[in-house]
């Protein structure tokens, strides 16, 4: 244990910057400290594997003993009892922190105790006590004000830390402590406590059950980790605490920047017996914390409320194995698509109203008579982009006659998407024009004196000879020029019609998955902050909301279609050859790299980690993984230049790249050391 002003340097990875914290309560024999000390021990050996176990508020002797609390008989059971707990941490692994009353120059405080390895590290009073309803805490306690001592000589212990201005330092965690009625006031001491540096906040409480309380706790433990852009965790008195008027829920929870990561069963949350103790475990990282702290520039402003200066408290960890196992939190395979089935409908719903209030920004700057030009390919994208014209035609009162939808069957097109691309323009009553650019890609060829996978031009060739040859050599091969013709033909010929929406994907631009000046430019992309996976999901979302059967049946058979540009020939059968994820590998992998480094800064190795805990739709083997993750970061660092000159767009979640707003990265940053 060290006591400084300044912090520690310690290791900036530990299991990848993961923390293990548990909250719980405990038994309580109101008014019997040792009988308190006795299930406080309990708990600490059921947390073997933690490396924080958090405690209730007054667990030693109970929260409700009232005007037991200075009688000589409680305060020498609380003495033995610390004493018991302090003996029960040698050798083992978590930080303890446990409430029990202290008295402190002659006044009896309300204390969080801090234990670990036999020592008792420091000591952290309550500042806030409340004193209304049912609470009369100023009736026993003296509040904390920052003038009490720095150090206390308690138990015949030497100097001990003792203070609202302590920080504790455990690896890579700094931890900041406050006790119930401190959470709920105005500016809680953990807000002070984050902004000098704590990334895990405690809190120790004693919080009765009455109707809804529960879920106001539950809003303040989100939005204060939060705010704070930190952790918190919170374990309250359970049931055994309850006495006379009061009733004790038991409720525990961790929270890490507004996300709920383990929440406990409580009183009042159903009809099942609740359990004497409750309890919740999980993992916290760190390395997203600093991530968005980072990244929140306004977060270190704040530092300049902070009125007084902290005194950090190292503990020193014994060498004890890690944790076996996956980590205790769940790791979402599809971090764009949420899981719950309601939750996803709402946020197609508003991504769908935010795509849609963009286009019309956009679009009514323009002459009324100009048409709104995409191009259908009976794809995943343009298939969205052409809902979102639709509906932003209908919320304008604009015909939907006013969209100009163009397919451009070329050397790589099905029937089958043609056929979609085709019926879903009629469904959705836009003008349609058919363009074929297979003749036009001849030409192109001749004047390029390019032969298309290597096939020599004969005199008279034709686009559909061309066409069979190709299908008959197509296999494995590969031709840039090839499809780079047909794209920006393409493009070439949406342009010449008008203003032309764009239609690729987030996902697109972080593999550079496009061709520079072709389906890379348009005059607006409605797609360019939704990833691959998510785009499927809005289809289908459209699809069964539509209204109509044959709409629904053609946006579920585009959102079943493998996904390809069609820029090589089809195979013999007529069946799409050329699928991307047989390239990149699957969008599944690459939206989950591009979450992780885009959101949270991780490193290749960090990714990597959560990607083996991830429960992917397929189970994908190691090495796919390991491939598929190097695929992404090489072609990520080395298509910055196409990100760096994208069309406007709307951004719609909290991952963009847009190089306007977003994500600014020098086009030829070296990614060896990512």
């Amino acid at each position: 244990m060290g006591l400084s002003s300044e912090p520690l340097q310690h290791s900036t990875e530990f299991r990848h910057g993961l923390i293990r914290i548990t909250a719980s309560s405990s038994r309580v024999s109101v008014g019997d400290p040792f009988a308190c000390a006795a299930a406080c021990i309990e708990r600490i050996e059921s947390a073997a594997d933690a490396d924080i176990l958090l405690l209730p508020e007054l667990a030693i002797g109970g929260y409700t003993s009232a005007d037991l609390f200075p009688t000589a008989g409680h305060r020498d059971g609380v003495e033995q009892a610390v004493d018991a707990i302090l003996d029960s941490t040698r050798g083992q692994r978590p930080l303890v922190v446990v409430g029990a009353p202290l008295v402190v120059e002659g006044a009896l405080m309300n204390c969080a105790l801090v234990i670990h390895d036999g020592d008792l590290v420091g000591i952290v009073p309550k500042q806030y006590l409340p004193n209304y309803r049912e609470f009369y805490e100023a009736r026993h306690f003296r509040p904390a004000d920052g003038s009490e001592p720095g150090e206390i000589d308690w138990l015949g212990r030497g100097d001990i830390p003792f203070g609202v201005d302590l920080l504790f330092e455990l690896r890579d965690a700094v931890i900041g402590i406050e006790l119930c009625e401190d959470l709920w006031v105005p500016i809680p001491p953990s807000s002070l406590q984050a902004l000098a540096g704590a990334n895990v906040l405690l809190n120790l409480s004693a919080s009765n059950e009455t109707i809804m309380k529960s879920a106001w706790r539950r809003e303040l433990v989100l939005s204060q980790s939060g705010r704070c852009l930190a952790a918190y965790a919170y374990a309250s008195a359970g049931p055994s605490e309850s006495t006379t008027d009061l009733v004790f829920g038991g409720h525990c929870l961790i929270a890490e920047n507004g996300v709920m990561l383990g929440e406990s069963r409580h009183v009042g949350d159903g009809d099942a017996p609740l359990p004497e103790v409750t309890a919740i475990t999980a993992d916290v990282d760190l390395q997203r914390l600093v991530h968005d702290r980072l990244m929140t520039t306004t977060f270190a402003q704040g530092r300049r409320l902070v009125d007084r200066s902290y005194r950090r408290v190292g503990v020193v960890p014994p060498d004890a194995a890690l944790p076996k196992g996956p980590p205790l939190r769940r790791i979402e395979p599809r971090p764009f698509v949420p899981q719950d089935p309601a939750t996803l409908d709402r946020r197609c719903a508003e991504i769908l109203a935010i795509q849609s209030a963009g286009l019309a920004k956009r679009v009514s700057r323009l002459n009324e008579s100009a048409p709104l030009v995409i191009g259908i390919s009976g794809g995943l994208d343009s298939t969205l982009a052409g809902l979102v014209a639709a509906r932003t035609c209908d919320d304008r009162g604009w015909p939907r006659s006013r969209v100009l939808a163009l397919t451009l069957p070329g050397l790589g097109t099905t029937d089958q998407t043609l056929r979609n691309a085709e019926r879903l323009i009629e469904l959705l009553g836009m003008t349609h024009r058919q363009i074929d650019i297979r003749t036009l890609s001849l030409d192109t060829f001749r004047l390029l004196d390019h032969s298309p996978l290597g096939i020599e031009l004969a005199d008279g060739e034709t686009a559909e000879t061309l066409q069979r040859k190709l299908v008959e050599s197509a296999d494995g091969a590969e031709d840039l020029v090839l499809e780079n013709v047909q794209a920006r033909l393409r493009t070439f010929l949406l342009m010449s019609h008008g203003f032309v929406l764009g239609t690729g994907d987030l996902s697109e631009q972080a593999l550079g998955w496009c061709t520079y000046n072709a389906d890379h430019i348009s005059m607006y992309n409605v797609n360019t902050s939704i990833p691959k996976t998510l785009v499927r999901f809005l289809v289908r979302h459209v699809a069964d909301r539509c209204g109509s059967d044959d709409l629904a049946e053609v946006l579920r058979d585009i959102a079943d279609t493998p996904i390809s540009p069609e820029l090589l020939p089809p195979d013999a059968g007529g069946r799409i050859r050329q699928t991307t994820e047989q390239t990149l590998g699957p969008y599944e992998l690459h939206d989950f790299f591009l979450y992780q480094f885009i959101r949270h800064g991780f490193s290749r190795e960090k990714i990597r980690y959560l990607a083996g805990h991830a429960r992917f739709e397929e189970n994908y083997p190691p090495e796919l993984i390991d491939r598929t993750l190097e695929t992404f970061f090489r072609r990520f660092f080395a298509n910055q230049y196409k990100r760096s000159c994208v069309p406007d767009g709307p951004k719609v979640g909290s991952v963009s790249l847009s190089p306007r707003g977003d994500w600014r990265m020098p086009s030829d940053a070296d990614g060896g050391g990512f």
